[in-house]
């Protein structure tokens, strides 16, 4: 897989802004086929810093109704980076 196709978007929440105020975590949605070895190259590329630790979760998709028409929208993965003390990822910050 390549680099670039592994991180969808980045998740801004208030979640994901507390833990990159006080642990230097960044939230990412990433493709549900990455691994984490994929996850971190992947942000050491792109934004040239330094990857301590890799953590994924899989979100299950939320049923949806139109009508009398059910659906499920589709699982998707998201990864908690953890850089290295004292780095921070100057595109992201706001």
């Amino acid at each position: 897989m390549e680099l670039t196709h592994v991180i969808k978007r980045p998740l801004m929440t208030e979640k994901g802004a507390d833990l990159k105020e006080k642990n230097t975590v960044y939230v990412f949605a990433v493709d549900v086929n990455a691994n984490k070895i994929e996850i971190k190259k992947a942000v050491e590329n792109l934004f040239k810093v330094t990857v301590e630790k890799v953590n994924t979760v899989i979100v299950a998709g939320k049923q949806r109704r139109l009508g009398l028409r059910k659906g499920l929208k589709p699982d998707w993965k998201k990864a908690y980076v953890t850089l290295k003390k004292g780095t921070k990822i100057q595109q992201l910050e706001v």
